[in-house]
């Protein structure tokens, strides 16, 4: 791609002048929206801060900065973006190998993946991973966030192991042995205040409500309880110290994880947001450069990777927003909770916070549309438990992997099944019965239905390879859809075959595009100058009855027969 272009599609990635055209429509609606989503988001920021290993203002810092960043470069009217708790997932071992300034690097190195995507115009493929594969590994991200706040929702500071679900253990044991019930009770009220709130009243935040109410018992109760810490007054200065390229070789798989995760996640968001309005389409790749614009900004004022939140995005929507004007909205008044009740953010009990996630993972699994999938087909609940399973035994990345790998598998393996080489009788034409009945002895016609390709190849060319008793064998191919090199090779494989037994074998309706694969691998080539290729069935068999007949000879094994004698005009492909 020239610098002409790559300049001319930056810059159409850049904000339109219909974005701000949207902010006039509803001001107002989308100022009370942007007001309802903060209130919501700041429990959610501060958790999925504290859970990343960053700390509660890592996650403040994010969502303002990115939040603002992505509001306004990205491709959807209605977006929210933030730290989200898939994130914290992927970030978690990252912190544990590379620590903070890791983190940081990470991000940035995230922001520039997504820009080049955006750049490359492939925001569009994300909407092709299978469905098992979203819903396996986001019902493993619940479980994977739930058993990270088992520690806080027990108050055990010290748990210990590699995976997560080792430290949940760990910290039921230490629990056991010395229990402390008032963690654990404070976990499970916000929890419930806010499974049964959003029952209740789904447009209230109660989060919250119920986040304030258990600090304010905090402050009153004897008992003593981890707090999220002193927050700072303001955003902390900007800084680029974290950047060190001698890292980047090192950091680089876990900066790809970021990017994909940033990706898939914000561009489902975006599409659920679509569906759940009128008239809204957000811009992939738009949206992608908006991702990576605010992964590049956040680490700067020391936030954690951000992505499109799905939870927050919805309660967007359902506030009324319209524009981008929402959410910028929600990341200044974060900002100025930020430098008003920072000392207040801080007295914050880190059981709290682990009730508000706990009652978010619930929140996250679809139980109906699991259920749907499971008893779909058996392919899609085996794609389903395997996403679901490695997500939470191993990480994210490996578990869309394997997900998409096995779902590719099962795609092919039903592909390959509807490719079919049928026996079809041949016309009897003006021959007479005895006649033709001589023919159908020395001739035989095959169909080639559907693909032929790598999975399905094998087959063909055992079912080929049983012809036997016969002079010529027809191959009609114009029913064939595809045809790959492995296919072209096989029947190649055959023909030869068939050719070392006596059995000449010709070829009809074969497509142009499919004639292109045969001749680059040498398999119609010969062929050809053979006369055995024909445009179209009937031709093909006006020749095998001249063959059948004895007015020509077929074709030897080398290909050097006297099979034009007889033939009729050849006519392309």
């Amino acid at each position: 791609m020239s610098p002409a272009a790559i300049r001319d599609r930056v810059l159409g990635l850049l904000p339109q002048r219909a974005d701000w055209a949207a902010v006039r429509r509803s001001p107002g609606r989308d100022l009370i929206a942007g007001l309802t989503v903060a209130v919501v988001a700041l429990p959610l920021a501060l958790a999925f801060g504290v859970t990343s290993g960053l700390g509660a203002e890592a996650g403040l810092v994010t969502a303002v900065v990115a939040g603002a960043v992505a509001a306004v470069f990205g491709g959807s009217n209605l977006q929210v973006s933030g730290p989200t708790g898939a994130m914290t997932v992927v970030l978690v071992p990252v912190v544990q190998r590379f620590g903070a300034t890791g983190v940081l690097m990470v991000g940035a190195m995230a922001g520039l993946v997504l820009i080049v995507l955006s750049v490359a115009r492939l925001g569009r493929y994300v909407r092709y991973l299978p469905v098992p594969v979203i819903e396996g590994f986001t019902a493993g991200i619940a479980v994977v966030i739930a058993l990270q706040q088992v520690p806080a929702a027990l108050g055990v500071a010290d748990a210990h192991g590699e995976r997560v679900w080792a430290v949940a253990a760990d910290a039921v044991a230490r629990f056991v042995a010395r229990p402390h019930p008032a963690p654990l009770a404070m976990a499970v009220a916000v929890a419930a205040v806010m499974l049964v709130g959003a029952r209740w009243r789904p447009g209230w935040p109660f989060s919250l409500v119920a986040v304030a109410a258990a600090t304010a018992v905090a402050e009153l109760a004897p008992v003593d309880l981890a707090r999220i810490g002193a927050l700072p007054a303001g955003l902390p200065a900007p800084s680029l110290g974290f950047l060190d390229p001698g890292a980047v070789g090192v950091l680089l798989p876990s900066a790809l994880a970021v990017a994909a995760l940033a990706a898939l996640e914000s561009l489902l968001s975006a599409t659920v947001a679509d569906g759940m309005t009128v008239g809204e389409r957000h811009d992939p790749d738009r949206e992608l450069f908006g991702q990576g614009l605010a992964n590049l900004a956040a680490p700067v004022f020391g936030g954690i990777p951000a992505t499109a939140a799905i939870a927050r995005t919805a309660v967007n929507v359902r506030a009324g927003a319209s524009s981008k004007l929402a959410a910028l909205t929600h990341a200044v008044a974060l900002a100025g909770i930020v430098l008003v009740a920072a000392p207040l953010v801080g007295r914050i009990p880190l059981a709290a916070l682990a009730g508000v996630l706990l009652a978010t993972t619930v929140r996250m699994v679809e139980a109906g549309s699991l259920r749907a999938l499971v008893r779909a087909t058996r392919g899609d609940a085996l794609v389903l438990v395997l996403t679901f399973a490695v997500t939470v035994a191993l990480d994210l990345v490996t578990a869309v992997a394997v997900g998409v790998g096995v779902a590719v598998v099962i795609a092919l393996r039903a592909v390959a099944r509807t490719a079919r080489l049928e026996r079809v009788p041949l016309d009897r034409g003006e021959h007479s019965a005895e006649e033709h009945a001589l023919l159908a002895d020395h001739i035989v016609a095959y169909r080639l239905d559907g693909p032929l390709f790598f999975a399905a190849a094998h087959t063909f060319l055992l079912q080929l390879s049983d012809v036997a008793d016969v002079r010529v064998v027809i191959l009609r191919m114009s029913r064939v859809s595809t045809i790959d090199a492995t296919g072209a090779q096989v029947l190649g494989d055959a023909v030869l075959r068939l050719q070392r037994r006596g059995i000449t074998v010709l070829l009809s309706g074969v497509a142009p595009g499919h004639d292109q694969v045969l001749s680059a691998l040498g398999v119609a080539g010969q062929l050809r100058r053979d006369g055995l290729v024909f445009p179209d069935t009937p031709s093909a068999i006006r020749y095998a009855r001249t063959v059948a007949l004895g007015g020509a000879r077929p074709a030897d094994p080398a290909g050097h027969g006297d099979a034009r004698r007889g033939a009729p005009a050849v006519a392309g492909p």
